[in-house]
């Protein structure tokens, strides 16, 4: 059972009980990433998420660092394309101090100048590192060729905009979106509700803005097949492909999840048996779907030696191929469905997980799903169902991108037409 409230300034709070555990992780949630950015605002999420941490307006960086570490707990943050969370891990008697943290960070940063000018460098090694990883790069390469809208810019921003970026425009942009109408606080683990509604009464008691009359931001969204090449000097070549996937909240969620374990989302699947396996002629071949309100992706991904790039391609191609035509046997289907279960219950086993579940899902679909729900779910997907999504995913045009030595070479090697 779950508990939740929607408090009358708008700010939404859930939580599950874990009775057997003495932990419990507490999450402040905001409805803000990448793709709710302005061309011109590209990377402003992710730095607030590193600012933030800098100081507030009675704790200093230090002192941040220091009260948790003091407790044996853990304090972190991470931005994606369509939130912020800011997250702490603690035994049940310091759930108090978690409370006060997460709420000073994110309602109450100080962004003091001196600070913001160290740690725009510290963002420009996080995005000097990327382009120096080439399986991460390939993955910004391959939403700018897929996407049209704001999904096309990288999380991290490009480095001559965070150069650029000044404490105002920080505190406009935290101000706009860090509002409690585009939050949500999620806890699981050992607490008493009505203790935990008490500390968030006290300590999320001030916002920037109350949200009201907020213009909605963002692009209109819309998937390309475009082909993208970045030049890199790397022993390997990464390749990805992507094709058009299945929306957040869809139950074909499901179905695409046990597609993707069966061509590509483990050590028995199809691409690691056939181009790993088999021909011995990649390390890393894997699969994996994205959803977003509206819409989703589903990416195809190697890495491999120049001298094999183009038997890669045309066995990812025809895996693909055979998998759209052909369709996949019961066997399949079976130890697909059991790996998504055995997978899924496993990831609920700490209370981080079951936080990160219930926190995401009230943000970006406004509802809770149960363990129990979505392991229905998953059992009643049928074979066809599978088939049915695999083909509208694998019928599309895909986009494309590649990484390394003479990238655009290997690039044309992609084919361009629908598998179907």
């Amino acid at each position: 059972m779950f508990d939740q409230i929607t408090l009358p300034n708008g700010l939404r709070v859930v939580g599950e009980k874990l009775d057997h555990v003495r932990s419990c992780t507490v999450g402040c949630w905001v409805k803000v990433g990448s793709m709710n950015e302005r061309p011109k605002e590209n990377g402003l999420s992710h730095f607030i998420e590193h600012m933030v941490f800098k100081g507030t307006d009675k704790r200093t960086a230090r002192d941040i660092a220091e009260e948790m570490d003091d407790v044996g707990g853990q304090l972190n943050a991470f931005t994606g394309k369509d939130c912020t969370c800011f997250y702490a891990r603690v035994i049940d008697e310091n759930l108090e101090l978690a409370v006060d943290l997460l709420s000073d960070i994110a309602l109450r940063p100080r962004f003091d100048e001196k600070e913001l000018e160290k740690e725009r460098g510290v963002v420009l090694e996080e995005i000097a590192m990327v382009e120096d990883t080439p399986e991460d790069l390939v993955n910004d390469v391959l939403c700018e060729a897929q996407f049209a809208g704001s999904l096309k810019r990288p999380i991290l921003g490009p480095a001559k905009k965070i150069r650029a970026y000044q404490q105002s425009d920080l505190l406009r942009y935290w101000r706009r979106h860090y509002h409690p109408k585009n939050m949500v606080v999620a806890i699981t683990g050992h607490y008493e509700w009505d203790s935990f509604l008490t500390l968030i009464a006290r300590y999320f008691d001030r916002f920037p803005n109350d949200g009201s009359g907020e213009e909605i931001v963002g692009e209109e969204e819309r998937l390309l097949d475009g082909r993208l090449a970045r030049e890199k000097k790397t022993e390997q070549l990464q390749i990805e492909l992507g094709y058009p996937g299945v929306a957040l909240g869809s139950d074909d969620v499901y179905a695409l999840s046990l597609f993707n374990n069966i061509i590509g989302g483990g050590m028995s699947s199809r691409l690691f048996q056939r181009i790993r396996e088999e021909l011995g002629m990649a390390y890393s071949v894997y699969t994996f779907p994205t959803s977003y309100p509206g819409f989703g992706t589903f990416a195809v991904c190697a890495g491999t030696s120049p001298e094999n790039g183009e038997t890669v391609i045309a066995e990812m191609e025809s895996e693909l191929r055979k998998a759209l035509l052909g369709g996949f046997t019961q066997k399949e289907f079976l130890s697909a469905k059991a790996q998504l279960k055995g997978g899924y219950v496993l990831g609920l086993e700490s209370s981080s997980g079951r936080m990160q579940s219930l926190g995401r899902g009230m943000l970006l679909l406004d509802r809770l799903i149960s363990p129990e729900e979505t392991l229905h779910k998953i059992e009643i997907v049928s074979m066809d169902d599978v088939s049915r999504v695999a083909n509208a995913v694998l019928s599309a045009s895909p986009s494309a991108a590649v990484v390394g030595k003479n990238a655009k070479k290997y690039l044309e090697k992609i084919g361009g037409e629908r598998l179907g």
